[in-house]
């Protein structure tokens, strides 16, 4: 079956109130129509995800934004014709048409254009936005390939294999204040980025909860992962597996993931979910280690994602 049959086939399920697992260029989505809170509702259960976490909805138009959102200013038109199509969700006011179980009951919603065509023709074929979090059981490791979905969702109705994602991490999240705007979850695109089109707030008061992805723990594997330090340096490493940034701690481990041949950060986001997965999978590997970057543009996405990886370690 042809991509194209596939993306009509999954638009079908979306149509008919199903759940449909799709491509973008972050991470692979749990998707379902935005406007219908039975369809969301089989998210949170397929997901096992609390019902206090926020979904993001994905629009394949600037024009769906009417019917989300309401008093978009001139600044989110702008954030738009900058960075979407791509890796920025804003949070936005909510209209009376998105149902409440999408925001979790909060006032806002996340709204996002992914830049995969496969993503854009599944939301315009469903003719609807679509509400989707990570295709993945809720705190384990985000899925950037097909398999990745089907080895934690096997139940889920339809699952578009659209290859390896390109970016790796999920989406920056930004909301706006009266001030400018807060980074809510760190990603590809950095706060430097932002800035060339409106002011960092580094003085209003952040909310809770208002996004996904802000808990303490977040995309943990199965198995203890741990960030190199002089203290995780010293455990058995015949056991253990190391997700390789520098090439500088890689000897003595049995089995070692580079995660980049150039010393790339983006290299590091695309292929570091993939690298869990992999060591999540290998049953010669008890313990996996992570090592570092420097919290600079894209590696303050790449840290918050091995720290909240590694929080309910920390404690085990």
């Amino acid at each position: 079956m042809s991509i194209s049959s596939n993306i009509d086939r999954a638009a079908r399920y979306i149509q008919q109130g199903k759940v449909v697992a799709f491509p973008t260029e972050t991470v692979y989505g749990l998707g379902a129509n935005a406007f219908n809170p039975m369809a969301v509702a089989k998210i949170f259960e397929i997901k096992e995800r609390p019902s206090f976490d926020p979904l993001i909805i994905h629009i394949a138009s600037i024009h769906q934004l009417d019917r989300l959102v309401l008093n978009a200013d001139e600044r989110v038109y702008k954030l738009a014709e900058k960075f979407w199509p791509g890796p920025l969700t804003m949070v936005l006011p909510k209209s009376n048409m998105v149902p409440d179980i999408v925001t979790s009951g909060l006032s806002t919603v996340g709204i996002r254009m992914p830049s995969h065509k496969i993503a854009l023709e599944l939301i315009h074929k469903s003719d609807c936005p679509i509400a989707a979090p990570s295709a993945n059981k809720f705190g384990q490791i985000s899925p950037t390939t097909a398999a990745h979905v089907k080895k934690q969702l096997p139940d889920v109705d339809y699952i578009i294999n659209g290859g390896k994602t390109t970016v790796g991490i999920e989406s920056t999240i930004i909301k706006l204040t009266d001030d400018g705007f807060q980074i809510l979850r760190p990603g590809i695109i950095t706060s430097k980025d932002l800035e060339e089109i409106i002011p960092f707030d580094d003085a209003s008061k952040k909310e809770k909860e208002v996004a996904p992805g802000m808990q303490k723990s977040h995309y943990s594997p199965r198995k203890k992962l741990l960030i190199a330090d002089k203290s995780s340096l010293n455990i058995d490493k015949s056991k253990a597996g190391l997700i390789s940034f520098s090439g500088e701690l890689e000897n003595g481990y049995r089995k070692v993931i580079k995660v980049s041949e150039r010393n790339d950060l983006k290299d590091y986001a695309v292929n570091m979910f993939e690298a869990l997965h992999s060591f999540e999978d290998d049953n010669d590997i008890e313990i996996i280690i992570a090592e570092p970057v420097c919290e600079r543009g894209i590696g303050k996405a790449i840290m918050d994602r091995l720290r909240k990886a590694a929080f309910n370690w920390k404690t085990k």
